[in-house]
């Protein structure tokens, strides 16, 4: 896909998911800023606000091991939904969780038979945060929020394709491609307030 180049943030560039869509994003020509824990709480608005100044759109892919999971993800959605319209960004995508996603039969793949629940903490924290993102965004935020349909292959070559596709427990996806889903959603958004998960091809 062809678009303009844009500025853009990346929440969680020091990750693996961050780092292939800050290479992914500079491949494509736009400028990237990134950004890390180090550089301010991104469950703080201002904080949120004050990094995103400037940018037309702004990639999320963060994590903290020290905060539980339902308080954590849901504080950087509301962050988000209130800290990126006020610096004037209007399109937010975000990595979410393949757990949380229906599978073709409409079941979360969380709630499928012999899925692992020792984390199931993590999955409903991830839940709770895309919820507090649709009840926190306002109009001016297109968001959408992308993620494996099963999981990343962080150990094979990128292929080059993708497609959207409903949660699949074996379905595997490298960071680079999963990348480029991203970046195709900031350059030509077709996803709007939703989840949806990414296989390859």
């Amino acid at each position: 896909m062809e678009a303009k180049s844009s500025r853009i943030i990346v929440f969680g560039a020091g990750g693996r998911v961050g780092r292939a869509a800050v290479a992914e994003a500079r491949r494509r020509g736009h400028e990237v800023t990134t950004t890390r824990r180090a550089d301010g709480d991104v469950t703080d608005p201002a904080v949120v606000a004050r990094l995103a100044a400037g940018h037309d759109a702004a990639i999320v892919a963060v994590y903290d091991p020290g905060a539980r999971p339902g308080d954590f993800f849901p504080a950087v959605a509301r962050a988000l939904a209130e800290g990126l319209p006020a610096a004037g960004v209007k399109r937010l995508v975000s990595v979410g969780l393949a757990s949380v996603l229906p599978t073709a039969s409409g079941d979360a793949l969380m709630d499928t038979p012999g899925y692992p629940q020792e984390w199931r903490e993590f999955y409903l924290g991830h839940g709770a945060g895309t919820e507090a993102l649709r009840a926190a965004a306002p109009e001016v935020l297109d968001w959408a929020v992308l993620s494996p349909a099963g999981d990343f292959d962080h150990e094979g070559e990128p292929s080059g394709g993708y497609a959207l596709a409903p949660a699949v427990a074996d379905s595997r996806i490298t960071p680079g491609d999963f990348a480029r889903a991203l970046l195709d959603e900031v350059d030509i958004p077709t996803l709007h307030g939703t989840h949806a998960g990414v296989t390859v091809v």
